[in-house]
C-alpha cells in the first residue's frame, strides 16, 4: 500500500477522531471519520476504506457488530481500540473479522506501526504464491516445508510445523486461540487451549534465540498468538 491509503476512523469520542486523523494524515494518508456504526458502514460501502480503525464500544453499533458487517462487504483491514481488561470484546472481534487490536491508552508510533503491518499484509495476501516467508533469522521454505534459524535447518514436527504455517499465512495478524486450534487440531480442540501452550512453547525453543523473550512468537495475553514482522 501506499502513503496515499485510505483508513477510516470511527469512535464516539470526538476528541480522539480529530487526534487520529490529523496523525495520520501527517503521514500521508487519507482520512474520513465517524462517530458510530452505523455512518462507519455507509463510509465502508461508499468510500471503500483501505483500513478500518473502530473503538469498540459505541452507542447503536458496536465496534464488534461493525466488524462483522464490514467483513460481508470489505476484506480491509480492521484495528479495535479497546480498554485494558476487555480481553473477551477482542477475542469477539477477532474472530468476527477484526485484524488486530490496540489497548486505550496508546502511543501514536504503537498505532502507525501496527498500521503498517496490516497494510503490509494486505499486499502480501495478494502475492499469496510467494514461496518463501522470512523475517530476522526466520525463514520458511513453503514448498518445500523446511524451516531454517540463522540458515540453519531446524526439524519440526508435523503439528509444529502447521502451527507455525497458519501463523505465517497470518503474520503480524493477532489469532484467536480459537482461530488457530481450529486451524491445526480442527472444530473438536477449540476448547483445548493447552495444546496451544505446549506446541508454542516448543516452537520458541527451536526458533528463538531466547525462548523466555521470544521475538517473533508472541502472545497477546487472554486473546491468542501473534508472529510479529515489524
Amino acid at each position: 500500500m501506499t502513503e496515499s491509503s485510505r483508513v477510516l476512523v470511527v469512535d464516539d469520542d470526538s476528541q480522539i477522531t480529530r487526534v487520529l486523523k490529523t496523525v495520520l494524515e501527517s503521514q500521508g494518508y487519507a482520512v474520513r471519520t465517524g462517530a458510530d456504526g452505523a455512518s462507519a458502514r455507509a463510509l465502508v460501502a461508499d468510500w471503500q476504506p483501505h483500513l478500518v480503525i473502530t473503538d469498540l464500544c459505541m452507542p447503536h453499533m458496536n465496534g464488534i457488530e461493525l466488524c462483522r458487517r464490514i467483513r460481508v462487504v470489505s476484506t480491509a483491514p480492521i484495528i479495535v481500540l479497546s480498554v485494558k481488561d476487555a480481553e473477551r470484546a477482542k477475542v469477539e472481534a477477532l474472530d468476527v473479522g477484526a485484524d488486530d487490536f490496540i489497548t486505550k491508552p496508546f502511543g501514536t508510533d504503537e498505532l502507525l506501526a501496527r498500521l503498517r503491518v496490516a497494510l503490509r499484509h494486505v499486499a502480501r495476501a495478494g502475492a499469496a504464491d510467494e514461496p518463501v516467508f522470512a523475517v530476522g533469522d526466520l525463514r520458511v521454505d513453503l514448498p518445500a516445508r523446511r524451516v531454517f534459524v540463522a540458515d540453519a535447518e531446524v526439524h519440526l514436527t508435523p503439528t509444529e510445523y502447521k502451527l507455525l504455517t497458519a501463523l505465517v499465512r497470518d503474520a503480524g495478524k493477532v489469532l484467536t486461540h480459537r482461530h488457530l486450534l481450529n486451524a491445526v487440531w480442527g472444530p473438536n480442540a477449540v476448547a483445548h487451549t493447552h495444546y496451544l501452550r505446549v506446541y508454542m512453547t516448543q516452537l520458541r525453543h527451536k526458533l528463538e534465540h531466547d525462548p523466555t523473550r521470544p521475538r517473533h512468537l508472541q502472545t497477546e495475553p487472554g486473546v491468542g498468538y501473534r508472529l510479529k514482522v515489524e
